[in-house]
């Protein structure tokens, strides 16, 4: 796998996390649950996936696509 299949798995992983962590937030505010801590969860995946996200955006701008798309090209 190349550096970006890497980040792109990454990214989907992290998605599917914060996800749940939303969905936890949802059910404890239902629940009328008092709890910081998880109101801040959804915030872990949050932040690499930013990161992740931007480089993924910045790929087709910066020239760093995979070589297997430039060789299906050719």
């Amino acid at each position: 796998m190349t550096g970006n299949m890497w980040v792109r798995q990454i990214h989907r992983w992290l998605s599917i996390v914060f996800t749940l962590a939303v969905i936890a937030n949802i059910v404890a505010m239902t629940q009328q649950i008092q709890a910081a801590w998880i109101g801040f969860l959804a915030l872990v995946p949050l932040i690499p996936m930013l990161i992740t996200g931007l480089y993924l955006f910045a790929l087709p701008y910066l020239g760093l696509r995979d070589d297997t798309r430039r060789e299906a090209r050719s």
